[in-house]
């Protein structure tokens, strides 16, 4: 996570006399920025160096290569992407139903998902440049963000509603359709969409998903009231 960054770095204007620390915060801001408006493919070493204002060969001393310096910008994404997800838990209503609230809260986790995937898209590229690895460092550098999946899951296996036979694997089915939904919205055909017709699209999609996280009969009325749970949030 990028700290304070002084107003001399938003205007590319050098800053003197950094402490040991605050230059690798601000090159990760800074590559956070080329991120948002130009994808991965925008961050390297000597235009965050650039943008922040200091010599490549500073920004050198604490990245070696444009790898080292979009894995600190992926972090950053992974970031963001978890407190837009924060965010949309934050904002659904107080709900007794356990099963309810249990499903809510998985739909607030998805649509935290989409509103970074729309709201910075750059970063969201970035997030998942190269794909990453499920296990070892790289499934730790996602803790923040795939955890909420992970526990929202966990929580409908906890109150009843997927059978712990339901499961494995489940995370990679929601997070499919929802990766899947965001990327058709900001690169896919649905990206000239009229917004009312994504946000229908979107509610169509979260009202299979619900469904399909269930291990048991559905009825109308209960997806209905997720789906206006979640709403509140938009």
């Amino acid at each position: 996570m990028c700290t304070g960054v002084n107003i001399n770095l938003m205007t590319g204007q050098p800053k003197r006399g950094y402490h040991h620390g605050d230059l690798r915060n601000a090159l990760i801001a800074a590559a956070a920025r080329l991120a948002e408006t130009g994808g991965p493919q925008a961050v390297t070493v000597r235009s965050a160096a650039k943008a922040a204002g200091v010599t490549p060969t500073a920004a050198y001393r604490h990245f070696e290569n444009h790898e080292q310096l979009l894995g600190a910008a992926k972090d950053q994404a992974m970031d963001r992407m978890a407190d837009a997800m924060r965010k949309r838990i934050g904002a659904l209503p107080e709900i007794a139903d356990p099963v309810r609230r249990a499903m809510s809260t998985l739909g607030g986790i998805a649509c935290g998902y989409i509103d970074f995937a729309t709201a910075e898209p750059g970063l969201f590229r970035t997030a998942f440049e190269q794909g990453a690895a499920m296990d070892g460092p790289e499934l730790a550098k996602m803790d923040a963000a795939f955890r909420f999946l992970i526990e929202g899951l966990d929580l409908l296996v906890e109150v009843g509603h997927l059978a712990p036979r339901d499961r494995p694997f489940a995370e990679i089915t929601a997070w499919s359709a929802v990766h899947g939904f965001s990327m058709l919205v900001i690169d896919g055909p649905m990206r000239d969409w009229d917004p009312e017709m994504v946000n229908a699209a979107r509610e169509r999609m979260l009202g299979v998903l619900s469904r399909g996280m269930s291990s048991r009969e559905i009825d109308d009325q209960l997806v209905a009231d997720v789906l206006a749970d979640i709403k509140g949030g938009d």
